[in-house]
């Protein structure tokens, strides 16, 4: 068994997994780590590794303290993907975006793939066909968007992520809640669409935190996993393994 651990801009979350099945998913504040680990590895006393993929500013230690019950392993550019990476400068490419990848190319072979994952910030990441990493696009995520309407302003009040009522807004909230949520979804869309326009034979996966909420107002047919990055790391240190 192993436990995954995705260290992301603003939580962690972890799942564990025997195989391709998991025992469950965990969200937890970063300040909570070490308390939060070692009440999963209590847990599942079975579990050998511990997979991290972080881009977050967390302090590898906090993960090296449990060596002696486990191998812990940090997933790094130099491991093996099975892509080629066609990235312009490859050295830049996130960690969590190269890991995405790499589900999205064990997890649906001989097909395009775009992943989107909708969290701190949207990341498009394509793969092609031929398991070549293209690149994709970066934006800011739905909390950005109000964070930055309130900070770079004088009198946007800041507010929290609530479902519009139209596209018309009758307030200034109201305004602000349809730039910011129909906004993504026109843009997810748009993006969707010029990927199907370019390419056959393709599948879209979205991702992330905010991917349930966006999913059901997106015009586009999905595949829509909230743990698909968890699920990728899985993938990708199996894949490592067995590739070394």
């Amino acid at each position: 068994m192993i436990v995954t651990v995705d260290v992301g801009n603003t939580r962690i979350k972890a799942s564990v997994f025997e195989g391709d099945t998991s025992f469950g998913f965990f969200v937890f504040e970063k300040v909570a780590l070490g308390e939060n680990l070692k009440k999963i590895l209590d847990d599942f006393p079975l579990v050998e590794s511990v997979v991290v993929s972080s881009v977050g500013d967390i302090d590898k230690a906090s993960f090296l303290v449990f060596e002696s019950r486990v191998k812990v392993c940090f997933v790094s550019r130099e491991n093996v993907f099975p892509f080629e990476n066609n990235y312009g400068t490859p050295n830049t490419l996130g960690i969590d975006r190269m890991v995405l990848a790499a589900g999205a190319t064990l997890m649906f072979p001989n097909q395009n793939r775009l992943v989107i994952d909708a969290g701190t910030c949207v990341t498009y990441d394509f793969v092609d066909e031929n398991n070549v990493y293209q690149g994709g696009a970066i934006a800011p995520g739905m909390r950005l968007r109000y964070e930055s309407m309130h900070n770079f302003t004088a009198k946007l009040p800041l507010l929290q992520l609530e479902s519009p009522e139209s596209y018309i807004g009758k307030s200034t909230a109201q305004s602000m809640h349809s730039g910011v949520v129909n906004g993504l979804v026109y843009e997810i869309d748009g993006f969707i669409d010029t990927y199907r326009a370019s390419c056959t034979k393709i599948i879209i996966i979205l991702t992330g935190g905010d991917a349930e909420f966006l999913a059901k107002r997106l015009k586009n047919t999905i595949f829509a996993n909230s743990n698909f990055l968890l699920e990728s790391l899985n993938q990708t240190y199996q894949y490592q393994i067995n590739n070394d």
